[in-house]
């Protein structure tokens, strides 16, 4: 799949010139302050090493097709959780907690990559990367892990933050909390005065062919 323009400049999205932030005056002042805080200078990395920074980078750009600017700054807003323990108060019985499990995980994408291309993750091509990350994807077992449970891992951490985000807002076309305005027009495509149609509606954002070792598609 490719990435939609996160720019709302940007006429080439699916809702072109909407701006989720035109919208902060219908919000909560609290509201306000938490999301806009989003838009300001990243926070410093506590948690990752400068090589687990460099093999999460990369592994959030994959997972989100985040290949131009402005980027959300995914591996910040990571990092700022397993800082602080934030958590999603549970894990998988035979992996470590989360913290452990992002430490040891991208080390191993490290060892992995290494191993086939003599680099870390970080150095590899975009294509060679993706070529690794689909094997994992479709693997049962994955360097004496579940791989299915790796993946979630990655994955859960990727979007909670992608869309936590005004910049990913703008790209789904979603106005922010309805607090306190609400919405007055409900049912299906039954837009607001401030919502903008989706240019592309025929196109299937998740559509994909994936297909497995022996050629059937999944």
């Amino acid at each position: 799949m490719t990435a939609l323009p996160l720019d709302p400049k940007d006429g080439g999205g699916r809702f072109p010139g909407f701006d989720a932030q035109a919208q902060s005056a219908h919000w909560d002042p609290v509201t306000q302050g938490v999301v806009l805080a989003r838009l300001g200078r990243p926070t410093d990395l506590r948690f990752f090493t400068v090589a687990e920074e460099a093999a999460a980078r990369a592994l959030f750009d994959q997972l989100l097709d985040q290949r131009q600017e402005p980027r959300v700054p995914v591996v910040n807003m990571v990092d700022a959780r397993l800082a602080e323990d934030q958590t999603d108060g549970w894990h998988y019985e035979d992996m470590e907690p989360d913290p452990a499990a992002w430490r040891s995980t991208l080390a191993e994408l490290d060892s992995e990559a290494r191993e086939r291309h003599k680099r870390t993750f970080a150095e590899l091509s975009w294509d060679e990367q993706a070529v690794l990350l689909k094997g994992i994807h479709a693997a049962d077992q994955w360097r004496g892990r579940q791989a299915s449970r790796v993946w979630s891992l990655w994955t859960r951490y990727a979007c909670t933050a992608f869309y936590s985000h005004p910049l990913a807002w703008d790209e789904i076309g979603f106005a922010g909390p309805a607090y306190p305005r609400g919405y007055k027009n409900l049912g299906l495509n039954a837009r607001e005065p401030f919502e903008v149609a989706d240019a592309r509606p025929g196109q299937d954002p998740a559509a994909h062919q994936a297909t497995s070792e022996t050629g059937r598609q999944r």
